[in-house]
């Protein structure tokens, strides 16, 4: 994608607000740290579809342990930025849970409302421990306390895209974050 050409690609203007090797080296330091705290267990990470993907993919490399994945689906954003009413939430855990180590793993926690729903289905199968780990995390925008274990970045309100975090469906595949900028 040539980033210069936003415009003419129909795609609105944003600016960087993390870039690729900075994400990288903390994706490093977050796959150490769950390596030393899982050092013997297998751990199932719960990928939250779709904006975990990039994340995920790069997180798992630097996870130096057995482990398994799994995948839900849910999202609140359906039309541009704006958040919906409604959680959409699809897609159930296929393998039991019931006394293993489960992390959540988000591209962006906003309101918090999205994962605590997944936390409140995955503690009904008893898993022996339930952590969430997230690319970004915006604590101001939370609505409930969330204890988040495993944050890459905090941010403030900006609608972040890239790294696999979209606005309609498009950026998912900038190798960075970055922040859209509305028209004033």
């Amino acid at each position: 994608m040539n980033y210069e050409n936003t415009e003419k690609l129909g795609l609105k203007p944003f600016e960087l607000l993390l870039n690729q090797d900075r994400i990288g080296r903390r994706i490093t330091e977050l796959g150490r740290q769950i390596t030393s705290d899982y050092s013997k267990e297998t751990p199932v990470l719960v990928g939250v579809l779709k904006g975990c993907v990039v994340f995920l993919a790069d997180l798992i490399r630097h996870i130096k342990l057995p482990l398994e994945l799994e995948f839900v689906s849910a999202a609140s954003y359906r039309r541009d930025s704006r958040r919906e009413g409604q959680i959409v939430y699809g897609g159930a855990v296929a393998i039991p849970l019931e006394g293993r180590h489960v992390l959540i793993v988000e591209g962006v926690v906003d309101s918090g409302r999205t994962v605590s729903m997944i936390l409140a289905e995955i503690n009904k199968m008893k898993p022996a421990s339930v952590e969430i780990v997230t690319l970004i995390d915006k604590p101001i925008c939370h609505r409930s306390r969330l204890d988040i274990k495993y944050r890459g970045f905090s941010l403030g309100n900006e609608f972040v895209i890239g790294y696999g975090l979209d606005n309609t469906q498009k950026y998912r595949n900038l190798p960075f974050v970055g922040r859209l900028i509305e028209p004033k």
